[in-house]
């Protein structure tokens, strides 16, 4: 049995499984709900809080204004009844009357105001809610391509550890190893030889370790440590 061909394709599985762990690692990244999505959902809500604060305003100034135009229907009827005979009391009914009115338009201007707030408010509601609708949609596909993804990586994954185990049961322990722990400190374990250079370090091999590579034995680059294959 040629032990470095083996730890080769043992290599080649390890790095397919790498790969595709990635990919599962960045699909569950993915996963879950967006930045620019959990951005647009908080802009509505602050939208719609602002909107229940503009709209309990109006109602407050609707209620004052009521309240305003009452009293100075009241006294009116008290200046133009004709019960009140008393010159100095109907000028202060006339004084109060002129100041209720300027609060009135106040209040009326701030009424206006306010409609205007919560018309433009429920405008920005409505392009939000319409941009936050679209967000969803394009985020549900994304998700749903992203779990077929998943599942199909995970599969990929199952296959490819049923396969590691099935290269791994052809190499002895001790090949296995010197396989795991090269690859642990080089993170390449096996390098192929091209040209009489091992193609980890790009060094000159010695004759020695080129003939018995060529045998198949282990053998492990006297200069970089990593096991030597002529594919």
């Amino acid at each position: 049995m040629r032990l470095a061909k083996k730890l080769y394709e043992l290599q080649q599985v390890d790095l397919e499984i790498q790969k595709q762990q990635e990919i599962l690692d960045e699909i569950s990244r993915q996963l879950g709900e967006s930045e620019a999505l959990i951005k647009a959902k908080g802009e509505l809500l602050a939208e719609e809080k602002h909107l229940a604060e503009v709209e309990k305003r109006q109602r407050d100034v609707e209620w004052e204004s009521e309240d305003l135009r009452s009293t100075v229907a009241k006294i009116n009827d008290k200046l133009y009844s004709g019960k009140v005979k008393n010159p100095k009391e109907l000028l202060g009914f006339d004084q109060e009357a002129g100041i209720l009115k300027a609060k009135l338009r106040q209040k009326e201007d701030e009424l206006l105001d306010v409609m205007t707030e919560v018309e433009a408010t429920q405008d920005r509601i409505k392009l939000d809610s319409e941009c936050l609708g679209k967000l969803e949609g394009e985020w549900q596909r994304e998700q749903e391509a992203l779990t077929r993804k998943q599942a199909e990586t995970q599969g990929q994954l199952g296959g490819l550890n049923e396969k590691r185990q099935a290269v791994t049961s052809e190499v002895t322990p001790e090949a296995l190893e010197v396989y795991e722990g090269t690859r642990s400190k080089k993170g390449q374990a096996v390098v192929r030889v091209e040209q009489g250079r091992c193609q980890g370090c790009r060094l000159t091999l010695p004759v020695s370790e080129l003939q018995r590579a060529r045998a198949g034995d282990l053998v492990r680059c006297s200069s970089c440590g990593r096991i030597l294959y002529l594919g």
